[in-house]
């Protein structure tokens, strides 16, 4: 054979090799999973700390003492679970729309109150366990990406909802300090208080009508080994409506006073958390502040600003690819944060379902609907409108789903996006469409991946397989 047709032969041969290995997989296969069992008893990671780093575990709220979980279906801890995320999503949106239209002095012109939080009643999702104050005493804490001020009940209460731990007494403590009206940390509330002793008021205001009210002060937070000193919080004495079983709340959001904003010069501001399917494994999910909350394998998106609020992860969403193939119908366009802090897509880890604009969703959905024509179709499920009855399966094959952020492709695994919403064999394709201007990257869509929220590089990161 002439040498020369020899090469050519062998260079197209390795061009088609190189091309069919690039070219995305159009399915994938999902092994059938059931719903999560709430787990009697709560499995711990071993410990892993420095001065500069912390590493803390992660429970479902269905998993907290006490709880009524343990006495409840899967079932209908999971309907319980769809009805905690409709009303985080309604808060978080209610946000978004009242920071867009704002008054004259800058203020939301729909809230009053200092801080506005997206924390709807009873939609905490991860807990973790912290000392609070000298010597600490330790509470579950909710952890949330929607919010920013840290705060716990306390004593004496004018009105505190039920906790599993007792109500933190701050004249126990002997390193809580109140904040005095005219100091630098009671001005970096929007609109502080102040009362009679020129001690610091706060009031952190949910989106369903709940509220937090008390001193603002510093205290020493505990984790495991790890003490982090004069840390801003609220001492909380009139807490109404709020959520059962936890003593109060970790804010982690953008903003000035939350816990990695404060504790930043220590941390690196860096910190990543990694959810597990709980339906596949009973370990922990968890959580990491400093540098090693940076995953090597990580695909990074920059974060972006909204110039009317500072505490959610916005991202840049390009587009959404279905079976290998992008979906017409989902433009950059449909997602876009605009100069007034319409719109926009926020990666949230206290909302379960993902979110979408709607014109999006149904694209998406109809792709999903083509790529899966080859399942038995059921019928519809709470929020879900596209369920398939995969009764007597063990695996099937699904169109693979990715996720085109700026400047990241995440390709989501079978299981964060067709899921068992009961025990007849029913799974459902777990996006949504929303009305609102706002898209949210839920916690299911989450699972499995260290997702990394690197202040000090101003970006998100996604690494996959990061919970091991």
């Amino acid at each position: 054979m002439d040498g020369k047709l020899f090469s050519v032969l062998i260079l197209s041969f390795l061009l088609t090799v190189s091309v069919t290995f690039s070219v995305p997989l159009p399915y994938q296969t999902l092994v059938l999973t059931s719903l999560p069992e709430p787990q009697s008893q709560l499995s711990h990671q071993s410990d892993s700390e420095s001065d500069t780093t912390l590493s803390l575990d992660l429970h479902h709220v269905d998993n907290l003492p006490p709880s009524a979980a343990f006495s409840s279906t899967p079932e209908s801890l999971f309907k319980l679970r769809l009805r905690r995320d409709a009303l985080r999503v309604r808060a978080l949106s209610t946000l978004a729309a009242a920071v867009s239209q704002t008054n004259v002095s800058g203020r939301p012109a729909d809230f009053s109150s200092s801080i506005v939080s997206g924390l709807a009643q009873g939609s905490g999702e991860y807990f973790t366990r912290i000392g609070i104050g000298t010597p600490p005493k330790y509470v579950y804490m909710v952890l949330d990406t929607g919010s920013d001020v840290v705060w716990v009940q306390c004593s004496p209460c004018r009105k505190c909802y039920s906790q599993s731990d007792p109500v933190f007494d701050p004249k126990a403590s002997t390193s809580f300090s109140g904040v005095t009206c005219d100091s630098p940390v009671c001005r970096r509330l929007d609109s502080p208080g102040c009362n009679n002793r020129d001690k610091c008021l706060y009031q952190v205001s949910y989106g369903d009508g709940s509220f937090t009210v008390g001193e603002f002060s510093t205290e020493t937070l505990t984790f495991r080994k790890t003490k982090v000193d004069n840390v801003a919080f609220g001492c909380g004495h009139d807490n109404e409506g709020l959520f059962v079983g936890a003593a109060g709340l970790l804010g982690l959001g953008r903003g000035k006073l939350s816990f990695p904003t404060q504790a930043g010069s220590r941390f690196g501001r860096k910190f990543s958390y990694c959810l597990v399917d709980r339906s596949a494994s009973s370990k922990p999910s968890s959580m990491v502040f400093g540098e090693s909350a940076v995953s090597r394998n990580a695909v990074f998106t920059p974060l972006l600003t909204n110039p009317k609020l500072d505490t959610f992860f916005y991202v840049g969403l390009k587009g959404v690819s279905v079976g290998g193939t992008r979906v017409p119908g989902i433009a950059a366009s449909l997602f876009k944060l605009d100069p007034t802090g319409n719109g926009g897509v926020i990666v949230d880890s206290g909302t379960s379902v993902t979110r979408l604009t709607r014109p999006a969703y149904v694209a998406l959905r109809d792709a999903f609907r083509i790529g899966a024509s080859n399942l038995k179709r059921s019928s519809d499920f709470s929020l879900f409108d596209t369920c398939f009855d995969l009764s007597g399966k063990t695996e099937v094959k699904v169109p693979t789903v990715v996720l085109h952020l700026e400047g990241a492709d995440v390709s989501l695994p079978a299981s964060n996006y067709l899921i068992p919403v009961d025990s007849e064999g029913k799974f459902c394709f777990a996006f949504a469409g929303t009305m609102s201007g706002l898209s949210i990257i839920g916690n299911i869509q989450q699972q499995g991946f260290r997702v990394v929220f690197d202040l000090a590089g101003n970006r998100v990161g996604f690494a996959p397989r990061g919970c091991a």
